[in-house]
């Protein structure tokens, strides 16, 4: 399972290349249980050499491989306040999102604020580096189609869109100082996450065993023209040793960065190669909405789960089918120029196929997701 295992170990051509200082680095992580944030502590304690401290308002889970720092991020207080006794920040990755839905104007005072009140709380003289996640929502994938491959210095498309209002902040706050910055744009993120139903694996594995339990084909759930286009998506893991690497090295100063796997596909032939993965007959491009198509499907999967003996928890938890359609619903083309990236001297790569291959089978292994031929 190469993903998984790769987020607990650095990659090893990146320990022969990066050489930092690793004296007395101390990360502050925002979201640290969210799909990116627990990507990047599980990247961090892989390396080794850093103290990592971890910023939200709830707790996480017995076992966190971090400190955790309660605040919320909208009071200033909270978050100096809770700072107060902590090892000096040396670099912060922000990974924290207003509450939001899938479609619709996201929150940008909201948004701004929380990365305002944080930057301005680690200010000081052991401050070396700030790292946005922003994602491809910059160059407006929600609106339509866009320029491709995308490049970072691609023109805005009109507001709002809280990552332009993030990013001029963090430039005008690092302007004049010795610390410095850099933003992500990954599409997509996919990640072996049992307690996140928004998660493009558990989608198409849940419709897989909806569409066996149901006899009926292992269908394509979105339009036909997305089902040609060109699209891309991000492993987490990757993505959090791309950050890594950005956050530590000169090439990364104060610029953002596509951060995809790097093997752009169309589903029409990746959806053959997830029916073989899931052992299913492929079907052919369906228009229809998930979100709706899906509604009333619970009692299909709660007899799923009691003759798989899968973790008995509601359809729900394992799935967010309004994601589903964000995704399968795009009918044009999603793909990234990487040349800044791999100019920085990044040199990771992700099978996309394989990925989803090794993400059904750590979902398999935990029984959120059913094993072909396995009952209970």
């Amino acid at each position: 399972m190469r993903s998984w295992r790769a987020r607990q170990h650095w990659p090893s051509w990146v320990s022969r290349q990066r050489q930092p200082d690793m004296a007395d680095l101390n990360a502050l992580v925002i979201g640290p249980t969210g799909a990116i944030g627990s990507a990047l502590v599980q990247a961090l304690d892989g390396a080794g050499g850093w103290g990592i401290l971890g910023m939200s308002r709830t707790a996480p889970s017995q076992g966190a491989r971090f400190r955790h720092l309660a605040a919320d991020l909208m009071d200033a207080d909270t978050i100096r306040s809770a700072l107060a006794d902590a090892p000096p920040v040396t670099h912060v990755f922000y990974a924290a999102r207003a509450p939001h839905g899938e479609g619709g104007v996201e929150n940008v005072d909201g948004n701004l604020a929380m990365l305002a009140n944080v930057v301005e709380a680690v200010q000081g003289p052991t401050l070396q580096h700030v790292h946005l996640v922003e994602g491809t929502k910059w160059y407006g994938v929600h609106l339509g189609p866009h320029r491709t491959p995308a490049r970072e210095d691609d023109p805005r498309h009109m507001p709002p869109n809280f990552y332009y209002d993030q990013e001029d902040y963090l430039i005008s706050a690092q302007r004049g100082q010795a610390w410095s910055w850099s933003s992500c744009r990954p599409n997509v993120v996919c990640d072996f996450a049992p307690e996140r139903a928004r998660n493009l694996t558990t989608v198409i594995g849940a419709w897989g065993a909806i569409c066996r339990e149901l006899g009926v084909p292992f269908d394509f759930p979105g339009t036909a023209v997305g089902f040609d286009s060109l699209t891309e998506v991000t492993d987490a893991a990757h993505l959090a040793n791309a950050i890594i690497w950005l956050s530590t090295q000169p090439g990364g100063a104060n610029r953002a960065f596509n951060i995809t796997n790097g093997d752009a596909f169309r589903w029409r032939y990746m959806w053959p190669k997830l029916a073989n993965m899931l052992d299913l007959p492929c079907g052919e491009p369906r228009d229809i909405r998930l979100a709706d198509w899906m509604a009333d499907k619970g009692p299909v999967w709660d007899r799923i789960t009691a003759r798989h003996g899968l973790d008995p928890r509601p359809l729900e938890r394992v799935a967010l089918w309004a994601f589903g359609d964000f995704v399968f619903r795009q009918d044009w083309d999603l793909l990234s120029d990487l040349t800044r990236l791999r100019q920085t001297g990044f040199a990771g790569s992700v099978d996309t196929s394989q990925m989803f291959s090794d993400h059904f089978a750590a979902y398999r292994k935990v029984r959120i997701l059913p094993t072909p031929g396995v009952t209970a």
